[in-house]
């Protein structure tokens, strides 16, 4: 039986459920999603969004304009690359009187609070899914910042 209207999607709701246990688990208020043809955002409160595909500019697969000079490394595929969950603004500190959560050097363990990015009103930290050592930063405090966009580098 052929589709008459191609171009109508179904939402995926074992997706948006898998989705929404990932936001219960990190702690974060809203998560996204997506491939080439589709996208998907899930916030608290049950809000599920189906958007057009995001593309994530090829200055930001590398660093961002004040970050360190560019190396002529993609750092998107680094396996301890710390990439943006959500579309926002990033904060190295909790406040403009704080020292950055962490900096180039420092070692940092599972768990340790990496920046938080502000979505929609909500300070939502991002945290360090392993152990290791700070070796790049690839964005400074109040800097926007695109879902999948390289943060930092932990090795």
């Amino acid at each position: 039986m052929a589709d008459k209207n191609p171009k109508k999607s179904e939402i995926d709701a074992d997706l948006v459920r898998q989705l929404a246990g990932l936001l219960d688990e990190t702690g974060l208020s809203e998560i996204e999603y997506g491939t080439d043809e589709w996208h998907l955002r899930v916030a608290r409160g049950g809000i599920a969004v189906a958007a057009p595909p995001v593309s994530v500019p090829e200055a930001a697969k590398t660093e961002s304009p004040g970050a360190p000079a560019d190396d002529g490394v993609s750092h998107a595929d680094h396996p301890g690359v710390v990439v943006s969950p959500m579309v926002g603004t990033a904060y190295t500190t909790a406040d403009p009187e704080t020292p950055p959560f962490v900096k180039i050097g420092d070692q940092v363990a599972e768990g340790d609070t990496l920046i938080l990015i502000e979505a929609m009103k909500v300070f939502n930290p991002i945290k360090a899914a392993k152990a290791g050592k700070v070796t790049r930063v690839f964005i400074g405090n109040g800097t926007p910042v695109e879902f999948g966009e390289p943060l930092m580098i932990i090795e």
